[in-house]
């Protein structure tokens, strides 16, 4: 199962000007959010302070991160990346040093 680091920005096209609207649409996000820390896949989640980008650490196989991440599009676009954790990095260096 691979770690992977999604920063995430909210389409500005997709953003209404009404704040009601828009309130509705970042409630709708969040309840997203919640149901994929329920189903496992998402382990972390943050929104950078008065922007509409944040970041996502998603655990699984890479078909259930792209099924998680899938939800989102249109109303967002990610950059995301494999992450080797550090036991990773210390397997990686015990190869390498033997």
């Amino acid at each position: 199962m691979g770690k992977y680091m999604a920063i995430w920005e909210v389409d500005h096209a997709t953003i209404p000007i009404d704040p009601k609207e828009r309130g509705e649409g970042w409630g709708m996000l969040m309840t997203m959010v919640q149901q994929d820390f329920e189903k496992g896949v998402l382990k972390d989640w943050g929104a950078f302070l008065a922007e509409s980008n944040g970041y996502a650490v998603y655990e699984g196989t890479e078909l259930e991160v792209m099924q998680a991440i899938q939800q989102y599009v249109p109303f967002c676009i990610f950059e995301v990346h494999p992450i080797a954790t550090a036991d990773r990095v210390n397997e990686m260096l015990s190869s390498m040093t033997g």
